[in-house]
């Protein structure tokens, strides 16, 4: 939600010490990485949609999972604040670990705010917004500005563990931030005492009754609610001579909804109309130059308009956001429409829309986050921006706490019709360009590149029947030294829970019979995940056409990444209009500045444990000159 100043203390404390012991009371087991994957963020859901502990959706009925209610003072918490609650977490930032600086502008947004209870913090924690930072009081209750660029860096090396909620407000927390509000970022000449009211632990208490959300997502925008974001984002477009045009355009757009609205309401058969509208308000808008237009928060008019209005204006599938509406029952959140289908009409488009998807697939480690960001400045070429960790994993036949934590190996027979449906539409919904546009109804460019894909060719070729293929081969010694150096600092943790699990948290990815690996040093650790993933990685990619792979070494990248990356491109037919400069910059995963030495810190455990997979070293090789 957009606010008058970055950040906002309201006056109400809570015991810090109380909530600590209530959460690492938990076991932990409960904690699930974050969305996106991000290194060291891991979260512990206590109101999903459903009270789902696998949900990350934003919509549907929104009820407490049953670590929440294992939580007597987090509830009491919730109560003494008074607002009507959405998606609600524990979210748990590792030491030297940050959340990239981002904005908030999809439609979850607009009218939701993000209150932050810090649990466990030191004064190495810095949440920044806007133009400000501060550092978040144990206890203290917090709001913020999301419409502005905001993130989070943890320079210590303590574990920062907040208590997260969402919310539309309440009668009594809006109270409370009109009487008693301490706003930072903005001069505040009152001279009034701040003396926030202090709520513990009542151990006596009943359990308190809390408002969850049921309606948070429309099936039909109401002509009000349309106008409303219209409104708003003219009003943050950045001054322009091309508004006038683009305002009366949509000007007239809400009119003619607001006439289909009367006639049909929510009901099916108006739907078609709604479409047609909105597609053709798209091509104008795209004619008009609309993508051109900035907003004051440094993001795009026409990527606010997606998330507000073409994404989620109706729930008939075509925008290829169901997922979002979806409760954990597979049913679109405040319709009797029963689960989609492949037939359904998001999957036929998401079918119609790919094509030739290109993977990137390495071992950890191996570079691939570098080529990645230098393959998705290519024109027309779309990607989600991040790793697809919890794209995929996000659903339930995908998610390896429902697969017994088995390993992150995806065979083809693992994705029925309806998980390849949904993964087409997540990929779909989430697909950006380069000038952070989302993809227009035709054929699409994607580029992936998650290293647990490489876990995953069967699967991905099932979804994707196209699908195209690269291989990046690193020396294995660099590799495992930097393998070795993300194990030990913790930032690369993807399942920190992992049950039966002997050692520090599991790091990267989860290969098949892990569980014989429980205890053993960290060097044995990294030398069975890079041989494990490289044997079926290379046996998944000989049993592909020839024409579906190509290799490529990373020291020849690094040495012509302009030669290089116009080979990739002209194989993948992507197209090419930059030059590069002979050093690539640093990828953002980078730990330390790289250099082909490096390894050689840890030479005396890496050098015993590759000798003894020479074969593969040698196979591993061969395959990037394909």
């Amino acid at each position: 939600m957009k606010l008058q100043f970055p950040f906002m203390q309201l006056p109400i404390q809570f015991d810090a010490d109380a909530l600590a012991r209530e959460v690492l009371a938990l076991d932990e087991s409960c904690w699930r990485a974050r969305m996106g994957g991000v290194a060291g963020n891991s979260a512990l859901p206590l109101i999903t949609t459903g009270g789902a502990v696998e949900s990350d959706e934003l919509g549907g009925d929104m009820r407490p999972t049953p670590w929440l209610e294992r939580c007597p003072y987090i509830m009491q918490v919730m109560d003494a604040l008074g607002a009507t609650w959405g998606r609600s977490r524990l979210m748990r930032l590792s030491g030297r670990s940050h959340l990239a600086a981002h904005v908030d502008t999809n439609y979850y947004w607009q009218e939701r705010m993000r209150v932050h209870v810090p649990i466990v913090t030191t004064p190495a924690v810095r949440f920044h917004c806007g133009d400000s930072d501060v550092n978040m009081g144990a206890g203290e209750c917090w709001i913020f500005d999301t419409w502005r660029r905001h993130g989070v860096v943890n320079t210590g090396d303590v574990d920062r563990i907040h208590l997260v909620m969402d919310t539309v407000g309440g009668e009594r927390f809006w109270q409370q931030v009109a009487e008693g509000g301490r706003p930072v970022g903005v001069t505040d000449a009152s001279g009034r005492p701040w003396n926030p009211r202090f709520v513990g632990y009542d151990r006596q208490a009943p359990a308190p009754t809390l408002d969850f959300e049921s309606t948070n997502v429309p099936v039909v925008m109401t002509p009000w609610e349309v106008r409303e974001h219209v409104s708003f984002l003219l009003r943050e477009a950045v001054p322009d001579p091309r508004l006038g045009p683009i305002q009366r355009a949509l000007s007239t757009f809400t009119r003619h909804w607001q006439a289909a609205w009367a006639c049909h309401g929510e009901d099916r058969a108006g739907w078609p109309r709604y479409r047609a509208l909105l597609q053709s308000l798209h091509a104008e808008l795209v004619a008009l130059g609309v993508e051109q237009i900035g907003l004051r928060n440094e993001t795009g008019l026409m990527n606010a308009l997606t998330a507000c209005l073409f994404e989620v204006a109706l729930a008939d599938g075509a925008s290829g956001q169901d997922e979002a509406r979806r409760d954990h029952h597979g049913t679109l959140a405040g319709t009797d429409a029963a689960p989609a289908t492949p037939r359904d009409a998001a999957a036929s488009r998401a079918e119609a829309t790919f094509d030739r998807p290109v993977f990137i697939v390495s071992p950890p480690r191996s570079g691939s986050t570098l080529l990645f960001e230098t393959l998705a400045s290519a024109p027309g070429v779309f990607t989600i921006g991040d790793e697809s960790h919890g794209l995929i994993e996000g659903i339930a036949a995908l998610d390896p706490a429902q697969r017994g934590f088995d390993s992150n190996r995806l065979q083809a027979s693992d994705a029925d019709e309806h998980v390849a449906a949904q993964l087409r539409q997540r990929f779909l919904a989430a697909l950006r360009d380069r000038e952070r546009h989302p993809p227009a109804p035709a054929p699409v460019r994607m580029l992936e590149k998650t290293p647990k894909n490489a876990l995953r060719i069967p699967l991905l070729r099932k979804v994707f029947p196209d699908a195209r293929f690269i291989y990046l081969h690193r020396d294995p010694h660099q590799v495992l030294g930097s393998m070795l150096d993300g194990w030990h600092s913790g930032g690369f943790r993807t399942y920190p829970a992992l049950p039966g699990w002997q050692g520090p948290a599991w790091s990267f990815l989860l290969v098949p019979g892990w569980r014989e690996l429980s205890g053993k040093p960290v060097e044995d650790i990294v030398a069975a995940q890079w041989a494990r993933t490289s044997q079926i990685l290379l046996d998944d990619l000989d049993a592909l056409p020839g024409d579906c792979r190509i290799g490529l070494d990373y020291d020849r990248f690094v040495r012509d990444p302009q030669g290089e990356t116009m080979r990739l491109c002209e194989w993948a037919g992507f197209g090419w209009d930059r030059t590069l400069g002979e050093e690539l910059p640093l990828s953002r995963y980078t730990l330390t500045p790289p250099s082909a030495d490096k390894w050689r810190r840890h030479a005396a455990l890496i050098e015993p444990r590759l000798a003894a997979l020479q074969p593969l070293v040698e196979r591993a090789r061969a395959a990037a000159r394909h």
